[in-house]
């Protein structure tokens, strides 16, 4: 299996094929593979040109800017990009926040601000990590649980790699938007840092897609 790949978009049409032909089907309605990791190598060519995906990028960065805001009611979301797509109404609680707002999530204990001044403290630390998910906070994951369990950060020869560790990852929808975000958190941190952008590895437990994208 290829493990290595020049952009995002390469992995999404590489993983798109691999998973419509060797895919197992499951009873919650996706075909899936378990436990990929694999690197991208430039980051920073975050957008996914497949003609079929009809990817939005104009979405993708307001998804972006809302992580950015911190605020994890899904109105932000729509005052950003005109308007609350269904899926994260349907996440909603009752008085609108979410969980899976990541920004939210890592300016919980400023562990943005932590990572770096980490880094800079000393730049071979494996403590440069962000945690997303929590088995912890189990009880508050009713209507919407974290499929991103951390991101962890080191330098390797003066360029900062991420790593994104995820429990469960839609290829179709979730990878193309979480990835631009991710790589996007990379880029500023490594700018906070003065540095060039290394590697992305992204590891998936459960990578999928539902049936209507088979």
């Amino acid at each position: 299996m290829k493990d290595r790949f020049w952009d995002a978009n390469e992995a999404f049409e590489y993983y798109l094929d691999l998973i419509r032909q060797f895919g197992w089907k499951t009873d919650v309605g996706t075909k899936k593979i378990s436990n990929v990791g694999f690197h991208i190598t430039n980051p920073e060519k975050n957008e996914i040109r497949t003609p079929e995906r009809k990817w939005s990028k104009e979405y993708a960065e307001a998804e972006w800017q809302w992580y950015l805001s911190g605020d994890r009611q899904v109105s932000k979301l729509g005052e950003i990009y005109g308007k609350v797509p269904v899926i994260w109404e349907k996440m909603a609680n009752s008085v609108g926040d979410v969980n899976s707002n990541y920004g939210w999530q890592w300016e919980r204990e400023h562990q943005i601000d932590y990572v770096v001044s980490e880094l800079k403290a000393n730049p071979s630390s494996r403590r440069a990590a962000i945690s997303i998910y929590d088995g912890k906070e189990w009880s508050h994951y009713r209507k919407d649980t974290p499929c991103t369990f951390a991101i962890h950060f080191s330098i390797a020869s003066g360029h900062l790699n991420m790593t994104v560790m995820m429990r469960s990852n839609d290829l179709w929808f979730g990878f193309c938007n979480d990835q631009y975000c991710f790589s996007e958190l990379q880029k500023m941190i490594a700018e906070r840092l003065s540095m060039p952008v290394g590697e992305y590895y992204h590891f998936v437990c459960d990578l999928h897609l539902y049936e209507k994208h088979l």
